[in-house]
């Protein structure tokens, strides 16, 4: 629970008309820039982890991966430098999305007084669990789910992305309802 909890403006404290809603336009625009700074941020994660750690892949790989999980490895191959710029698109179109959904969401946890980086660490685990079951919809060619290694790894590298995109919604929402 949040240590400012008795100061958050509800709904039934704010008189007739008025609610601690953000506008959509806020939502949206607070979620795009959370979404694009943990999308960097995921990206930097793995340039240290993965690449120069674990060394899963060489750093060019990053931009492409998307690629290769959506459409598998011989689709990846096959459309050569095209691969960088559509996993680029893919991992920009998802992380938009969910920062959108996050932002959207926030409000409801942050009435009852949440922290956003408590929420944002659920909120990884979830999406993670929610991508990579479509990925395994899309296609058999990707990582083994159920190797320890590709779970912890996969929930860290979304929590580089989730909690600066708490984060960043937390105040963008918080400066838009003037509180």
């Amino acid at each position: 629970m949040s240590s400012n909890y008795n100061e958050i403006r509800r709904d039934t404290k704010l008189g007739e008309g008025l609610t601690d809603t953000p506008a959509l336009w806020a939502t949206i625009k607070a979620g795009v820039i959370g979404g694009l700074a943990g999308g960097i941020l995921i990206w930097i994660y793995e340039a240290i982890v993965w690449v120069g750690i674990q060394q899963l892949m060489p750093l060019a790989g990053i931009p492409r991966n998307a690629t290769g999980l959506v459409f598998g490895k011989a689709v990846q191959e096959s459309l050569g430098l095209t691969a960088y710029f559509l996993g680029t698109a893919i991992h920009f179109s998802f992380v938009f999305a969910w920062g959108i959904a996050f932002a959207y969401i926030w409000p409801y946890f942050r009435r009852r007084g949440f922290e956003a980086t408590f929420v944002a660490l659920f909120y990884a685990v979830v999406i993670w669990i929610v991508m990579h079951a479509a990925i395994m919809v899309a296609t058999a060619d990707h990582p083994n789910y159920f190797d320890p290694m590709v779970v912890i790894g996969g929930f860290m590298s979304h929590f580089f992305y989730t909690v600066p995109l708490a984060l960043i919604v937390k105040r963008h929402l918080a400066a838009d309802a003037g509180s």
